[in-house]
């Protein structure tokens, strides 16, 4: 089930158009002019997906400072979006892809196995695109702990290397 297994750094973006958690259209053009790290994750409230939340939240302020939007995508209604952020005061926006079209485009909804079984799921992956929507890195099959810090150290040598004489805040 996995449409796009060819997306690599480079490679403009695929677009998208999902409702946030209060129903609002959010689409990649709307960020055109920023960074955006856009993570997919399985499912809201569950451990590992709390924690990246919880930990791309607290570094909101620092990313903002330096012109950067994080975006999470998971298969969760808005519902289950408003209710996840209101639980954990979350800061990142949060976009519902019930019908799995955004995480089949970017080749992260994926045959997985456990307890030998097989079921289709969200595989953890991040992308940072840059102020131009292409893809400048990405991290598949995402551990969480250290995530963001992994995330923010590429993001600032990559934006150094953009425009060098830029000062940008440390991390």
């Amino acid at each position: 089930m996995v449409e796009n297994k060819e997306l690599k750094t480079g490679l403009n973006a695929p677009p998208f158009k999902l409702p946030d958690a209060e129903g609002n259209t959010v689409s990649l053009s709307d960020m055109k002019g920023k960074w955006v790290i856009l993570y997919f994750y399985p499912k809201d409230s569950t451990s590992g997906c709390t924690i990246e939340a919880v930990d791309f939240t607290s570094s909101m302020p620092e990313l903002r400072k330096i012109n950067v939007e994080v975006i999470g995508i998971s298969p969760d209604s808005c519902k289950s979006h408003q209710k996840f952020i209101q639980n954990h005061d979350l800061l990142v926006t949060l976009l519902s892809d019930e019908e799995k079209t955004v995480l089949r485009k970017y080749g992260v909804w994926q045959l997985k196995k456990m307890y030998g079984k097989e079921h289709y799921g969200v595989s953890r992956t991040t992308f940072l695109i840059d102020t131009e929507g292409k893809i400048r890195f990405i991290w598949n099959n995402v551990k969480v702990n250290g995530h963001v810090d992994e995330v923010k150290s590429k993001l600032i040598e990559l934006q150094k290397q953009v425009a060098p004489d830029c000062k940008t805040p440390p991390a």
